[in-house]
């Protein structure tokens, strides 16, 4: 009964998610773009995570990472007004847009590697080939069928994957949330819910979850569609991804948290699937078909941003062939000498010194405009996200 009215569930927000009047509104189609990025890549991998690391804090930690990543949002939404009011950038602002550009591009070299490792782990999750090695072939084929088309035919053709993916994603996170409010009533009604001990706490608490900021990230693409969407429209899409993509995080992670024990020993970037077995049989392949999509569609918008942005930092010295190239030898060696939970990591760390950068552009910007309570929000922001690039941990 409860397959069918999840079934139902994913259908009915299929349904609204196509129906006219909302899809083709401005406001969230521009918001579609940083709603997908955030909650596409770390959805499924984080609840076990808090969950095993944070016990009954889990929620609160969420809470944190979602105001850090707001915080930092914040800053980017400040650099896209002032530079819509004031496009002559001064030259230190100017080189340090350049220099952020480059650290971005990075960025997405390493969250390519992250996608596409979830990807692998997820396509061999429900077969009998379900083990490391096996995922990390299935990433690799994954990383060389990038290369090929990017270096071919250009990514056109895989690109048009992408409002799919974005549709079925959030339909299927829908009859997820179902399950679970279902599963946590049924807990509730049964005296049986959960409040574990924090198995991370102090210092180490803190740095893993610096480690963790990748998994709230992509607010940020709303800063590069200008050629799309104005100044006013970016700010305010990018604003209400942020608000949306917080209340679906926060309450996953509520009903996670307290309605399953936590089990470290079966921690890993597919525990989400044997949890979910216990909720309705049709959650574990919804979710194998939500992140197979989800991550390569991914991987595709950050490999094509990567190859863009080294070919125009560098100003045609690189070519975007030749960065697609790289960030696949990268992506591979990547996949072959560390773990999801390091490359994680990686990508949080790459991430949040971009974030730094902007957060030190918009002071600078702020303290050009006279406006000192904002110098000194984007100033703390900007040592927050050094010391997060610093201190970021892997989960051991």
């Amino acid at each position: 009964m409860l397959n069918a009215v999840i079934l139902a569930t994913v259908t009915l927000a299929g349904a609204l998610l196509i129906w006219p009047r909302v899809a083709n509104a401005t406001l969230w189609r521009a918001t579609l773009t940083p709603l997908a990025s955030i909650i596409g890549s770390g959805f499924l991998v984080l609840g076990p995570i808090l969950d095993v690391s944070y016990g009954g804090y889990a929620p609160l930690v969420m809470l944190g990472l979602c105001a850090v990543a707001y915080l930092f949002g914040s800053a980017i939404r400040y650099n896209i007004a002032d530079m819509e009011a004031s496009p002559a950038a001064s030259r230190v602002t100017e080189r340090l847009e350049t220099v952020a550009s480059i650290v971005l591009a990075f960025a997405f070299v390493v969250s390519v590697a992250y996608y596409l490792n979830l990807f692998g782990a997820f396509g061999v999750s429900l077969t009998g080939l379900d083990d490391r090695f096996h995922a990390k072939l299935l990433t690799t084929a994954a990383f060389t069928l990038i290369l090929f088309t990017g270096l071919t035919r250009g990514f056109s053709a895989l690109e048009r994957m992408e409002q799919v993916s974005v549709c079925l994603k959030l339909m299927i996170i829908a009859g997820l949330l179902l399950g679970l409010v279902v599963y946590f009533g049924e807990a509730t009604g049964q005296g049986a819910l959960q409040f574990d001990a924090p198995r991370v706490t102090g210092w180490a608490s803190l740095t893993l979850m610096a480690g963790l900021i990748v998994t709230v990230q992509g607010f940020e693409t709303s800063r590069y569609l200008g050629s799309t969407y104005d100044a006013r429209m970016r700010i305010r899409s990018m604003r209400l991804a942020q608000w949306i993509s917080s209340g679906i995080y926060g309450l996953y992670i509520v009903l996670l948290t307290y309605a399953f024990v936590s089990d470290p020993q079966s921690l890993d970037e597919t525990a989400i699937i044997d949890m979910m077995q216990v909720v309705a049989p049709i959650l574990p392949l919804l979710l194998v078909v939500a992140a197979l999509s989800a991550q390569f569609s991914a991987a595709i918008a950050d490999t094509s941003g990567s190859g863009g942005l080294i070919a125009e930092v560098s100003k045609g010295a690189v070519t975007e062939r030749v960065a697609y190239t790289v960030l696949v030898g990268i992506g591979i060696v990547l996949t072959w000498t560390a773990n999801i939970f390091e490359i994680i990591s990686y990508a949080s760390r790459a991430f949040a010194l971009y974030y730094a950068m902007q957060a030190g552009i918009a002071a600078i910007r702020a303290w050009r405009g006279n406006d000192l309570p904002r110098v000194a929000l984007f100033g703390v922001m900007a040592l927050l996200g050094l010391a997060i690039t610093v201190f970021g941990t892997p989960v051991e």
